[in-house]
């Protein structure tokens, strides 16, 4: 066999030759060929799963890193707590200085409710109409969400929700109240995370708590007082029900203006309690309507000027404040409110608007009117309202200018402007030449502010008003130094509050402050203006006042102040200080159309002057002492008179004598005449004379009735 083995080409051993055709050997070289191995094909099973294995995973990886990205949200910004507190602001009320309420503001609320408290048929009431299965499911109700699909379907349109309780409070505690895919979304994480950690009872007790039910109530509590006054421990079936019926529209179905509507809700309420099995549906129908019993609190105002901008500053110290009534006693001054609203309505130009603003040094505002009707127009002009301060800007400008060096003495050109496209005019073109910068501010000199911005420029006036508390931004123009910028009543008065305190800026305030320590306002980031340059402004401002333009608010005390009146005369202001109070007042029309001939020196100064002589003692400017009398001309004349003519000193001249028998005197009497004898007795011969003509005259009617009654005697027979 050796023999017969021959080596291949590649050197591989061959085997014996084959055998004929159809001839094969069994065994040995001979023997059939085996057949070639297949090769191996694609096995899709297997890779099948294994792209399914790899899918799963990659999907159980990602819905726990959602899971992990819900759970940190929810821990960050899902809070539980907050269930536990009121869901809309408390109300406030605001109060005077002296304690007097001026305001009550918010809604009304009172302390939560206990469900361990509450008769059962109150939590059967709410739900069986809100949540039928709220003991029962997860805070989801898959349940809830088919019916309420399927019954929309039928009623062709969006009539029931499927939210559940739960839900509704994540919607209140958590969510805004929009209607949309994104936030109903959200609320089933969060409703799960509240299943979680809380109990039915507390969920229902914190929703009860802070849901609405109308009239500006929220809380189970406040509406069983509102309606029925009564505890909701103590509420009946029928109350129940019918406040239950109040959440799905409280605005519409409040029963102090819808009561029909509120009782048809009602049925609805006690049918759905039929439903769950709380009642039998004849005892549903047995049930009478709730009778309300509103009993409202005593009458306040609803708001004013004031308290509408003190509103804010309150919500700001009672963030922590619970369920109950809150009371924060502000700034205002009682009496310089009244005092306020009587001067600014009266003396206004027909059409017009008016403000007024005053505070103490520290900012405290003690009065402020904001408009002459605050039930007529809410907008607050003393606030609200950016108007062009006019020429009280010019404050600003020469603050810039003592800064920089200059005093009230230094000399300025008060000349007409020939040069540059901007050339403003004094009053009445009316130029003094080289005056002082104290007459300069005195008469208000347009040409001499604007001289000085283009001097001192853009930057230094601007950190001049902000030294003062003027944060607006201002345009570098020179019609700035005029007042061309708009500003409120409110920080322009808290700027002449700066000059007229020890410390600037003042931040005006409603609520009151602690006063700040020296370290406090070392630390406080803030620049001064200095004495120095405060005591220079007040002189300015005294200049103004006693031999200005401002000469009609002079006061028997020292006072210190600004006209200001803007182009046209849309706008006319006065604002200064005297003693520890700044005022300001302001005039004008809300369509900005001008006021005629007003000006700043006019009405404004008179409102100012009268507010300040009323409300500081003593500051009413004194009458001049009457002239003394000049002594009374002799008027005895050096003549003879007769002696029917005489001088009384009492009776003046007298004139007394005997006139044909009679005595006649004339004096500051009059005249009278005493009648002599004969007189006398041819007086008492006429009476004697009428006193027998008289009683003929009486004889004479008595025959004529005595004649008429025996005429009707005699013909009396004959008829």
């Amino acid at each position: 066999m050796i023999d017969d083995i021959r080596d291949t080409p590649g050197g591989w051993p061959r085997g014996p030759a084959p055998l004929p055709s159809g001839e094969w050997d069994d065994y040995g070289a001979d023997a059939a060929p085996l057949p070639l191995p297949e090769e191996p094909g694609p096995r899709r099973g297997w890779l099948r799963r294994h792209w399914r294995w790899r899918y799963l995973k990659w999907a159980t990886y990602a819905a726990f890193a959602l899971l992990v990205v819900v759970l940190g949200w929810l821990i960050m910004f899902v809070p539980v707590s907050r269930t536990a507190q009121p869901l809309v602001p408390p109300q406030i009320v605001l109060e005077t200085r002296d304690g007097t309420p001026i305001a009550r503001k918010g809604p009304i609320m009172a302390e939560p409710v206990r469900i361990a408290r509450l008769p059962r048929h109150v939590v059967e009431a709410f739900t069986a109409v809100e949540d039928r299965r709220f003991y029962h499911h997860w805070g989801i109700d898959p349940q809830g969400i088919a019916r309420a699909l399927w019954n929309n379907v039928r009623a062709g349109g969006a009539q029931q929700g499927g939210s559940t309780i739960t839900q509704q409070l994540a919607k209140l505690s958590y969510l805004k109240l929009d209607r949309t895919m994104g936030r109903k979304l959200k609320e089933v994480p969060i409703s799960f995370w509240l299943e979680a950690w809380l109990t039915k009872d507390q969920i229902l007790e914190r929703y009860l708590s802070n849901a609405y039910f109308g009239d500006n109530v929220y809380g189970l509590r406040a509406a069983s007082m509102h309606y029925f006054y009564r505890q909701p421990e103590r509420l009946t079936l029928t109350q129940a029900a019918m406040l239950a019926g109040l959440v799905k529209a409280p605005s519409t179905l409040a029963p102090t203006r819808n009561y029909k509507g509120a009782v048809a809700r009602e049925k609805v309420v006690l049918q759905a309690m039929a439903y769950a099995g709380f009642m039998t549906p004849d005892a549903a129908r047995a049930v009478k309507p709730a009778v309300v019993d509103h009993r409202p609190s005593a009458s306040m105002p609803a708001g004013s000027y004031f308290a509408d901008w003190a509103l804010d500053q309150a919500r700001a110290v009672t963030e922590d404040a619970g369920y109950e009534t809150v009371t924060i006693r502000t700034t205002q001054d009682r009496q310089l409110q009244r005092l306020a609203e009587r001067i600014t309505r009266r003396s206004v130009p027909a059409g017009a608007e008016v403000a007024l603003v005053a505070m103490r040094t520290n900012g405290d505002v003690v009065a402020m009117v904001g408009g002459k009707d605050y039930d007529r127009s809410k907008f607050n002009r003393a606030v609200q309202a950016r108007r062009q301060p006019g020429s009280t800007f010019k404050l600003i400008v020469y603050l810039a200018a003592l800064q920089s060096g200059m005093t009230p003495d230094t000399l300025v050109d008060d000349s007409a402007i020939t040069t540059g496209d901007y050339r403003p005019e004094n009053a009445g073109k009316r130029y003094r030449g080289q005056i002082t910068l104290r007459d300069a501010f005195a008469a208000s000199s347009n040409v001499v502010a604007v001289k000085l911005y283009s001097q001192l420029g853009s930057k230094a006036v601007g950190r001049a008003a902000r030294s003062l508390g003027i944060t607006e931004p201002l345009p570098a123009n020179a019609s700035v130094a005029l007042g061309s910028a708009g500003v409120s009543l409110l920080d322009l008065t808290a700027a002449f509050a700066g000059v007229a305190a020890d410390y600037a800026p003042v931040e005006p305030h409603a609520i009151p402050r602690e006063e700040k320590g020296f370290l406090g306002r070392l630390l406080d980031g803030r620049e001064d203006i200095g004495a120095r340059t405060r005591a220079q402004l007040r002189d300015l401002l005294a200049a103004n006042v006693s031999s200005g333009t401002g000469r009609a608010a002079g006061l028997a005390i020292p006072a210190f102040g600004k006209t200001g009146t803007s182009q046209d005369s849309r706008d006319a202001l006065f604002v200064g200080f005297a003693g520890d109070l700044i005022v300001g007042v302001w005039i004008g029309r809300d369509d900005n159309s001008s006021l005629g001939r007003a000006s700043g020196g006019g009405i404004p100064a008179r409102m100012w002057r009268d507010f300040m002589m009323g409300a500081i003692p003593g500051a009413a400017p004194r009458a001049p002492p009457p002239p003394e009398p000049e002594p009374a001309p002799d008027l005895i004349p050096d003549v003879d008179l007769p002696p029917e003519i005489q001088f009384d000193p009492d009776q003046g001249l007298v004139i007394d004598g005997d006139i044909g028998g009679n005595n006649v005197r004339i004096d500051r009497g009059g005249l009278r005449i005493d009648p002599g004898a004969e007189t006398q007795r041819r007086l008492d011969q006429i009476d004697q004379r009428r006193q027998q003509i008289q009683r003929a005259v009486d004889a004479a009617s008595l025959q004529a009735e005595e004649q008429a009654r025996r005429n009707e005697q005699t013909a009396g027979p004959q008829r």
